[in-house]
């Protein structure tokens, strides 16, 4: 493995910054009409499907073996490309913990990194398969990650860490729910698990789109149907947000007719046993990403997708289009304003 890049200030940044403290705000009763949109990074050749945030600061990683940080201090980029060997990976798939940062790439081999003693990026695990391909990874705590990705035998592809992500292991079919032939998972916007607590939910889609439960933090796991348009390759879920252990959304259609609204969304107020379709045959259409405003009462949602921005104040029943302007994926920072990457471009979204 060759390191071609140097992460000492991302240890720096994590280290002087202070945690986000989560306020519990009041719930905010304004109906937004449009969003406000900053641009902060403009790199044309860039496809950003992968945000997070480390204590105040902002990450992403990208195509091209692309990956940074956002000081939103100083208002201020530092940019890398990470190599292996001959191979540029493309990264659709970011984490963070209050110290660390991981990147997964999508194809063959799967290579995921993590932030090194040294100040690089230090190769944790590494896949080979020509069938490996990881969407979306997520922390439960300091110690214990997780990440899946399409099957590679009859289950979904679920890595796990127990260590602060020093070390991954994959489990096994037999403790998995089959999958039928041709689901998998989109790797649109790093949004395809939810976590509240020890509880994780993942959405599937293509032939069939499913949710997949564990109540224990990838211990044990149960599936559940879902009303969600599928049968090919290109349809199903999307995008999974959970706002309480009971409330949750799902968001997806079919990226290749991004216009048709019939089952693309649904919504679930039992923890994911059971889903109901909500505004359907009405905009939006497709999306790649769904969030739920924090503070927001489980109500209030944004979905975001390369043809724009929509958001609902009644759990999904009704949307106002906020914008054309296209996005792949989006991450609050606070209850009115956010950061959104798609095509060549990262920015600050306010709600107005």
């Amino acid at each position: 493995m060759k390191h071609f890049c140097y992460l000492a200030f991302l240890l720096i940044v994590a280290c002087k910054s202070n945690p986000t403290i989560k306020k519990e705000l009041p719930v905010h009763p304004k109906n937004y009409v449009a969003v406000e949109i900053e641009d902060i990074l403009i790199h044309d050749s860039l496809s950003i499907r992968a945000i997070d945030m480390i204590g105040d600061n902002l990450v992403f990683a990208a195509n091209k073996g692309a990956y940074g940080l956002y000081n939103t201090y100083k208002k201020s980029w530092k940019k890398y490309t990470q190599l292996y060997d001959s191979i540029t990976p493309e990264f659709r798939a970011i984490a963070t913990t209050s110290k660390d940062i991981f990147m997964l790439s999508v194809g063959n081999p799967a290579l995921l990194y993590k932030t090194g003693d040294d100040g690089t990026m230090e190769l944790v695990y590494k896949e080979e398969n020509e069938r490996v391909f990881y969407d979306s990874m997520a922390f439960w705590n300091e110690k214990e990650g997780i990440a899946m990705g399409d099957p590679t035998e009859n289950c979904l592809s679920i890595i796990i860490t127990r260590d602060g992500g020093k070390s991954w292991e994959k489990l096994s079919c037999k403790s998995l729910p089959k999958t039928v032939e041709g689901e998998a998972a989109f790797a649109a916007s790093n949004s395809n698990i939810a976590i509240v607590g020890e509880k994780t939910w993942m959405l599937s889609g293509g032939i069939q789109s499913r949710v997949y439960y564990s109540s224990d933090k990838g211990e044990t796991w149960e599936v559940f149907d879902t009303p969600l348009i599928q049968g090919t390759s290109t349809t199903g879920g999307y995008s999974i947000d959970f706002y309480d252990d009971l409330n949750g959304f799902i968001i997806g259609g079919d990226y290749t007719q991004a216009n048709e609204n019939f089952k693309n969304k649904a919504i679930t107020n039992d923890g994911g046993k059971t889903w109901q379709l909500v505004a359907d045959g009405v905009a939006p259409g497709y999306k790649s990403a769904i969030q739920y405003f924090p503070n927001g009462d489980a109500s209030r949602l944004v979905a975001v997708g390369y043809t724009g921005i929509s958001y609902t104040q009644d759990a999904g029943n009704t949307w106002r289009e906020l914008t054309k302007e296209g996005f792949f994926t989006l991450r609050f920072i606070n209850d009115s304003t956010a950061y959104a990457a798609g095509k060549g471009r990262i920015s600050k979204i306010s709600f107005k």
